[in-house]
């Protein structure tokens, strides 16, 4: 009797994950459930619950604890639902079906509907339709897709195990119903392939025996396809359904296949007993059977004794594609399941370290783990850093309620949120798969767990580097730094991990509102070290030191008696200050601001109006300019023109009101006005074109500046009054 075994029979990559995902969690420790049956699989079922994974029907069934989302997935209010209890959730939905879910949630984010082929009770097909924000049409058969309603669009996909020859022969009755139908191919390829190869080895066998689940939907399609060309199929869920000898008769060519939700140790048990059949079974003669006892019973003797938790060194014997064998000196050698490997790339011969899971496992095998041994010289190596305060590198794994999980070193970590970041974290799923340097905070040496924070290196690293740039800082010298944020009292830049501030006098030798009239975010500068003051963390930064004076090079932009524009800055009683550059202001006096004579100046110009003004005299030792906006006017004028002058007497009336008192400005960096600018006329003095003010032999040579007609003035520089910006101005009349 020759016996075949179909080569994509059993687990599939969906179901497998999900397996180990759940015996993971369960060494974790604490409760663990799944939402429904992991697998279709009773006696898998079973061997899990045996292990601590629980399956339950209903989240009411679960108070706390870890919920484990099996490989068909569920709708989004249900893991809404498991996160709002606060459960720890290990998400093991099949990549096949988390993209089909991803593509059902973009398509139908507008409402679009979606048509899903598959069973209306599958859990799969439930959870799919639970990710649509539209109508969702689920059709199992053609006689499903005629009752479909007449729609402008939609998107067709498949549950993942479906027929491919059913879907494809679907889909074209759906695109009758649909005018603007889009197909998306969402079956599983390895389940296509299994049916495939199924399919050929029926054709070769004369019994065709196929081993999964009785709840098994893809199990079911597989015995269809079999029973459909090999009418001698039987479908077992394990190896102690099958028929014994005595009651059938076995014949020559025998062929085997699994379903996707088959467990490896269920398909190798069929195998196993096939090819015990296939033994010759003779019977041992009394003498020689109590000669190989006795001498068995000596072996014995000499093999070392083991015990569930040690440790041993052990040499590999064998390498199937799911287990390793290990001697280990005992009367049987050790198994070691691929999940329990830490070493993917180990060979024959090679001496490794394994603890002992199980001394038996129920079939007379020795369990062993190497993933342990690992495990536990990472945790002493984890536990020496805790205590050094040392950092621990990880690598972001699964975002779960509250946190983020990372693998150090392939022990579990939990970050808490709000330890990932300085800042608030809007998508912690942004840190899966990111390496990032740890701080233990707190260890449970029993459960093998640890909470870790990022925050705290990030934060003491931060500090370092702070520290190391203070040092480099000192007074008086020129660095370059970016602008990174602006206030309205001046600007913040970043020179080299110390955030240093630029007053907004600091920023620009003339007036501004704001900083950004001169600098902007993230611009590169340079900018002078005023002060450094360590206890307090500020840092005092200059801006306009590192610019050019505008007095320094008033001379090349500007002469005497040119005239140029200028905007009017500010009113005084006494005249208005034009700004001709920035950090350059001029007065223009009382009478000269028009071609005629003005009661206020406000009269003649409003403040931020642009005007043309003849520049009459430049003191750079006091920093005056003195302007005139009448003899401007007086040049620019054509030819023949003529400057009409206000009545005299008109004049004479009023003033009183042309001079009035001018009160004090600012003590801080301005002189006080003239007090001659306080004096009224006499009934009986005589108007003086050019000047309010009377002048006689008796006045002071102060009053004589007080009554030129070009009156000269002190522009504000704020270099000279950084203490406090004043908005008085400095006059001589």
């Amino acid at each position: 009797m020759t016996v075949k075994v179909s080569q994509y029979a059993g687990f599939c990559t969906g179901v497998r994950r999900a397996v180990e995902m759940a015996l993971s969690a369960a060494q974790d420790g604490g409760n663990v459930f799944t939402l429904g049956e992991l697998i279709n699989n009773p006696p898998e079922v079973c061997r899990l619950a045996s292990m601590g994974i629980k399956p339950v029907q209903c989240l009411d069934e679960i108070s706390d604890g870890t919920v484990v989302i099996r490989s068909h997935g569920v709708s989004q209010d249900m893991l809404k639902a498991c996160l709002d209890k606060k459960l720890r959730v290990v998400d093991c939905t099949c990549p096949y079906v988390a993209r089909v879910h991803v593509m059902v949630r973009e398509y139908s984010v507008e409402g679009k509907p979606v048509v899903l082929v598959g069973s209306k009770t599958h859990p799969e097909v439930l959870g799919t339709a639970g990710q649509c924000h539209g109508s969702v049409y689920i059709i199992k058969n053609n006689e499903d897709a005629q009752a479909l309603p007449y729609l402008e669009e939609a998107l067709l996909v498949a549950q993942t195990t479906f027929s491919p020859d059913e879907f494809w022969a679907l889909k074209d009755t759906v695109t009758q119903k649909v005018k603007h139908l889009t197909v998306q191919n969402t079956l599983c390829a390895f389940v296509g392939k299994r049916l495939e190869e199924a399919a050929e080895l029926a054709k070769q066998s004369d019994l065709m025996i196929v081993v999964g689940g009785k709840n098994s939907a893809n199990t079911a399609r597989l015995y269809d396809v079999c029973a459909g060309i090999c009418t001698n199929t039987l479908w077992v869920e394990s190896a102690a359904e099958l028929p014994d000898r005595q009651s059938y008769t076995y014949p020559n060519r025998v062929g085997i296949t699994a379903g996707g939700s088959t467990p490896d140790w269920s398909l190798k048990e069929v195998v196993a007993l096939m090819d015990e059949m296939n033994m010759d079974n003779e019977r041992v003669p009394s003498a020689e059977k109590d000669a190989k006892e006795s001498f068995m019973a000596d072996v014995e003797a000499t093999l070392i004794k083991i015990r569930p938790g040690q440790t041993l060194l052990g040499k590999v014997v064998q390498i199937t594609d799911d287990e390793v064998c290990v001697n280990i000196g005992y009367k049987s050698d050790g198994l070691i399941k691929k999940t329990d490997l830490s070493d993917g790339d180990i060979e024959i011969e090679d001496e490794i370290e394994v603890e002992v899971l199980k001394v038996n496992d129920g079939e007379g095998n020795v369990l062993l783990s190497q993933r342990n041994v690992v495990n536990k010289k990472v945790w002493a190596e984890i536990m020496e850093k805790f205590e050094r305060n040392e950092y621990v590198e990880g690598v972001g794994k699964q975002a779960v309620k509250g946190g983020l999980v990372a693998d150090v070193s392939g022990i579990s970590c939990f970050i808490p949120a709000s330890l990932l970041s300085q800042r608030f974290v809007d998508k912690i799923s942004d840190f899966i798969g990111q390496t990032m340097q740890l701080k233990i905070i707190e260890a449970d040496q029993q459960k093998k767990r640890i909470v870790a924070s990022r925050k705290a290196v990030i934060t003491e690293e931060a500090a370092k580097k702070k520290a190391e740039a203070w040092d480099k800082l000192h007074e008086g010298e020129i660095v370059q730094g970016i602008v990174r944020r602006l206030r309205d009292f001046g600007a913040f830049v970043d020179i080299g991990g110390v955030d240093g501030l630029i007053h907004v006098t600091d920023l620009s030798y003339g007036r501004i509102k704001h900083p950004s009239e001169v600098v902007s975010p993230d611009q590169v500068i340079e900018v002078k070290i005023l002060s450094i003051d360590r206890e307090r963390d500020r840092v005092q930064l200059g801006y306009k030191q590192l610019q050019p004076k505008p007095w320094d090079t008033i001379h090349e932009k500007y002469s005497e008696g040119d005239i140029v524009t200028g905007r009017v800055a500010r009113i005084a009683a006494f005249g208005a200050f034009i700004e001709l550059d920035r950090g350059l202001d001029g007065l223009v006096h009382i009478s000269q601001c028009a071609p005629h004579r003005v009661m206020k100046v406000e009269d003649a110009v409003t403040v931020g109006s642009q005007v043309r003004v003849k520049i009459l005299g430049i003191d750079t030792e006091r920093k005056r300019i003195s302007l005139s906006i009448r003899e401007a006017l007086e040049e620019e004028m054509p030819a023949g023109g003529e400057v009409l002058d206000a009545n005299p007497l008109v004049y004479e009336e009023q003033a009183d009101d042309i001079v009035k008192d001018v009160e004090p400005v600012s003590d801080e960096g301005v002189e006080d006005e003239p007090a001659d600018t306080n004096k009224v006329l006499a009934e009986d003095e005589p108007v003086v074109e050019d000047s309010a003010v009377p002048i006689t032999e008796d006045t002071e040579p102060a009053q004589h500046e007080a009554a030129s007609e070009e009156p000269v003035v002190e522009s504000h520089d704020p270099q000279e009054d950084e203490a406090a910006p004043d908005t008085s101005e400095t006059v001589e009349l």
